[in-house]
């Protein structure tokens, strides 16, 4: 199997007490002049969320998650008769932020003329405080938020001087008790940058590949001290990202030799050793897609090779 072909073949996947206008039909609009189903309109929404209150992306059940709460809000502001089914480049985990993810809706053209300059506007005054959708619009042809793809990149965030810890963001940032080594977490980091099988760092699942394409993984300071993991690669298997960082939290408090998460990762097992950090410290940043033109091409790639769906987190 050639490079591209790996790589896409493991690419991913308001206030609650304003009450909001109920759902009509829109059956009558639905269709062209011509009496024909017309043809639906992609939209891309852009979106940030806390993922504190929330039980990941996915709909569940009985359980408050950004899916469905996304869903059902749309529903109300575009006046649709059932909440419209998303599309998510990362399904984060319970408790995971996000910054830069994506998602697609499909929508009856009719009711996409008839909302689309006041959708961002509605959906900001409709939304809890705990998500925002940045942007909404057209979707170029081609474009699928999952499968067109390229790479997804999160951050985790570590603070390892408990006493300079910044309460206000202490549900974003793992307070670590030890104080951290960084050039030493980032030379084990770097023998495991590649293509490799994370079965060590990942929870298996029936049928699916542990294969991933690991772009960069690397540490660095902000201004103000924290600890910051910029990891990225085409898609991530379950609890991959958390996992990478628990182990790597053992080399830089000096527990484990820099050599010790490459061993790890060549057994291709799962260690009791390696820690599972919480959720709260990992977002979602950014979701890179090609340039328009080969928007189609990736999404048929990845479709065509596509063995698992991938979560983020």
């Amino acid at each position: 199997m050639n490079p591209e072909a790996r790589e896409a073949m493991i690419a991913g996947q308001g206030d609650p007490q304003r009450e909001l206008p109920g759902p009509r039909s829109f059956s009558a609009a639905e269709t062209d002049l011509a009496g024909e189903p017309a043809a639906p309109v992609r939209i891309r929404i852009d979106l940030s969320y806390d993922g504190t209150g929330f039980s990941g992306w996915a709909a569940q059940p009985g359980r408050r998650t950004v899916e469905g709460v996304l869903a059902e809000t749309l529903g109300h502001v575009l006046r649709l008769p059932a909440a419209p089914r998303l599309t998510v480049a990362g399904r984060t985990d319970t408790g995971v932020h996000a910054r830069g993810q994506v998602a697609h809706a499909d929508l009856p053209d009719a009711v996409w003329a008839a909302h689309a300059d006041a959708a961002r506007r509605r959906l900001a005054r409709a939304l809890p405080p705990d998500i925002r959708v940045r942007a909404i619009g057209p979707a170029p042809d081609g474009f699928d938020a999952r499968f067109s793809a390229l790479w997804r990149r999160y951050s985790y965030r570590v603070c390892d001087d408990p006493a300079a810890a910044d309460p206000l963001r202490r549900h974003e940032t793992l307070w670590h008790p030890r104080g951290l080594d960084l050039a030493a977490m980032n030379a084990a980091a770097g023998t495991l940058t590649g293509e490799h099988d994370f079965a060590a760092f990942c929870r298996r699942r029936e049928g699916a590949t542990t294969v991933r394409a690991l772009r960069r993984l690397d540490w660095q300071r902000d201004d103000d001290g924290v600890a910051v993991a910029c990891v990225v690669a085409d898609a991530f298997c379950h609890n991959m990202v958390r996992a990478l960082v628990g182990a790597l939290l053992a080399v830089g408090e000096g527990s484990r030799p820099p050599s010790w998460p490459s061993a790890v990762l060549a057994a291709a097992v799962r260690d009791p050793a390696v820690r599972v950090v919480p959720p709260h410290g990992l977002c979602l940043e950014e979701v890179r897609y090609p340039a328009p033109g080969q928007l189609a091409a990736r999404a048929t790639l990845t479709r065509r090779v596509r063995v698992t769906q991938d979560t983020g987190g």
